[in-house]
């Protein structure tokens, strides 16, 4: 059976079309998981809870923009996150740079670092949770000393 180029060429058109859209789809999607994951929910949390960064990016509003999906920070492991989410505000924009751990017990992300690097240079730190477990403002857990089993 012969194929007209008529016809190859609107196939062509047709398959680049789909596969343009497939993958502009994917990285919606992507960047969609990124914004509901934990450890990108618990960064923002901070950051907006810390009037210092706020007050430098002019927020609010601020603004959380998607994260660059090849940029070496960005890197998420099965029990720990690296992201680096670009936010700005009426005054100024940066990156926050944040490092979170997932505690398996409880299966759930912690917070252990949020950075705020500014375009002028300037470095905030949002939150460390050394300086949190100081402070008594995380709570941690503490299992003493517990028993495996039941007693009747």
């Amino acid at each position: 059976m012969r194929a007209s180029v008529k016809s190859l060429q609107q196939m062509a058109i047709f398959m680049t079309v789909f596969t343009g859209g497939s993958c502009a789809m994917m990285y919606h999607l992507m960047q969609k998981n990124f914004a509901k994951a934990d450890y990108y929910r618990l960064a923002l949390e901070q950051l907006r809870a810390h009037e210092g960064a706020m007050d430098s990016l002019g927020a609010p509003p601020l603004q959380a923009h998607n994260i660059r999906l090849t940029d070496r920070h960005n890197c998420v492991e099965h029990l720990s996150a690296k992201i680096k989410i670009p936010v700005s505000g009426t005054k100024s924009a940066g990156y926050l740079y944040t490092t979170s751990t997932k505690d398996t017990l409880l299966n759930r992300w912690r917070l252990q670092e949020a950075v705020l690097q500014l375009r002028d240079g300037q470095r905030i730190t949002v939150f460390e949770a050394d300086l949190a477990t100081k402070d008594g403002t995380l709570e941690e857990l503490d299992f003493g000393e517990q028993t495996m089993g039941t007693s009747f």
